[in-house]
């Protein structure tokens, strides 16, 4: 028996990273998983992936921001699957390191809308689905970003504080409800978003410091943060609600820095 036998899951932001190595540990793991990613090829990659190793699976091409597209794979999870248990809000783009005084507004809107918009529609559209059952986890993907400062851009840190938030205070609107609603904040991770980080490093030929600010010394891997929402997906985290949980390698405990010229 898996962790997650015979539950219900979405995971979005599916294609690849974080949100694939969490989408297929959750299949092995047994749950029957709903796959979202705005990118239709990557994400039919990952439900091939997971159909290979024998996991049910469902992939869908949707945009995290759009409420009718959020709506639309909720129900379909649902309809498909007989319900929803996981919501496993991943989806998110970084939007680069733009100076300040070079940010506009639509910038900002774009960043905001899928990493911030997006969580809060799933769990609106999720959260009702659990509530009449009487249980069920939503987790969201911020960032260390959303601790402190200097481990992102301004509209990025912004808009992962706010997941933080958001988690927090939704998990005390749905008291009383047995939902769970918790998010993960993950350090440094080789993923396609934070692909030039490491292409410059490798460039330059400092990629061994990559990670070095941390204690651990070393960039973490998007497996070793679908282990941490595999636990909070799970019933293992019954008791653990309305928190963030850094996965970061200790970044976060000083938020050290390089100096700036």
């Amino acid at each position: 028996m898996g962790r997650l036998s015979g539950k219900r899951a979405i995971v979005t932001g599916a294609g690849s990273g974080i949100g694939r190595a969490s989408a297929l540990l959750f299949a092995q793991e047994g749950a029957s998983v709903v796959a979202v990613d705005r990118v239709e090829d990557a994400v039919d990659e990952t439900a091939a992936m997971i159909r290979k190793a024998g996991g049910k699976v469902l992939s869908v091409a949707a945009d995290v921001s759009d409420e009718a597209a959020v709506n639309g794979f909720v129900d379909h999870c649902i309809k498909e699957f007989g319900g929803l248990d996981v919501v496993y809000a991943n989806a998110g783009i970084s939007g680069g390191m733009v100076p300040l005084q070079e940010q506009t507004v639509a910038y900002w809107q774009e960043i905001l809308a899928v990493n911030l918009i997006g969580p809060f529609l799933a769990i609106k559209a999720a959260s009702p689905h659990m509530i009449k059952q009487g249980k069920g986890s939503i987790i969201c993907t911020a960032s260390v970003a959303g601790l402190r400062a200097n481990a992102g851009g301004t509209p990025y840190s912004a808009s992962k504080a706010g997941v933080i938030s958001l988690v927090q205070t939704v998990a005390n609107e749905l008291y009383g409800t047995g939902v769970r609603v918790n998010a993960i904040c993950p350090g440094l991770i080789e993923t396609g978003m934070t692909k030039p980080i490491f292409d410059g490093a490798r460039a330059r030929g400092t990629d061994d410091k990559i990670g070095q600010l941390n204690p651990l010394k070393r960039y973490g891997l998007p497996p070793e943060i679908a282990q941490a929402a595999l636990f909070l997906a799970s019933d293992d985290a019954s008791y653990v609600n309305g928190q963030a949980i850094a996965v970061d390698g200790g970044l976060s405990s000083t938020h050290p820095f390089a100096g700036r010229r």
